[in-house]
């Protein structure tokens, strides 16, 4: 991908002194979609937060559109025009769903202004009647809508997307997959996404990567991986492809 937007290169990771990545290296094409996938442990939320520089040491390079990220803190990263969306969801559950979309203008910058809230609520319209709710008071589909709604609205070219089905009904992972697609689609948001229900990970991505142990297994189009059972088996589980996300 010569047009990428980011680039991960011998990217290595450690909790104390416990290594967690070992050399990953991969692109994100700008526009593209890229799903990393592997099992619980695997690494996939560390290769996240590693490029986010959120907990753990990390080695290695990380450069998004040229720029290398070495020596800049996570909010310096994210003004770049990088959104995180963690797994943890982390709404703010005593603010209302307003207050918790309007947390995301701080992350915006001269270049690149916040989206207004009508655009952000045209792809998650069931939060419109929501707005004056508290973000504790949310179902979990809601709280991740709004968490994925306010990473929007600081306007960011690259969004990373961690887990984003895990304890969703299939009906929500189904609603779910249709807004990123049509995020993509009219925004031209570049998405990193790390996952482990298939299903959702093939339907958007065009490139897939499969992380095991903390490396990088394969890397290819979702197509080459859809032909390879073998690797899905050793490495996904058999029942991956069917299970639903509200069962794991």
């Amino acid at each position: 991908m010569s047009d990428a937007l980011l680039r991960v290169g011998d990217l290595r990771a450690y909790y104390g002194t416990a290594q967690i990545l070992f050399g990953l290296s991969f692109e994100v094409a700008e526009g593209g979609i890229v799903a990393l996938l592997g099992r619980n442990g695997a690494g996939k939320s560390t290769t996240l937060k590693s490029i986010m520089r959120i907990e753990a040491r990390v080695a290695g390079r990380v450069e998004f559109e040229g720029r290398d990220l070495a020596g800049l803190r996570t909010h310096q990263i994210a003004r770049l025009g990088i959104g995180y969306v963690p797994g943890e969801r982390r709404i703010i559950a005593d603010m209302s769903v307003r207050e918790n979309l309007e947390l995301g203008r701080y992350v915006a910058d001269r270049d690149r202004p916040p989206a207004g809230l009508d655009q952000i609520l045209s792809f998650f319209p069931a939060l419109a009647p929501l707005l004056s709710r508290q973000g504790g008071h949310l179902s979990g589909g809601e709280q991740q809508m709004l968490t994925i709604a306010r990473c929007l609205v600081g306007n960011p070219r690259l969004i990373l997307l961690d887990e984003p089905s895990e304890g969703l009904a299939p009906k929500i992972v189904k609603e779910l997959t249709e807004i990123l697609g049509q995020i993509h689609r009219d925004l031209g948001t570049s998405i990193l996404i790390t996952e482990q229900n298939t299903a959702l990970a093939l339907a958007l991505a065009d490139q897939v990567g499969l992380i095991d142990s903390g490396k990088l297994v394969f890397w290819g189009s979702r197509d080459a991986l859809a032909e390879r059972a073998d690797l899905m088996r050793e490495y996904l589980g058999a029942q991956s492809q069917s299970r639903g996300a509200a069962h794991r």
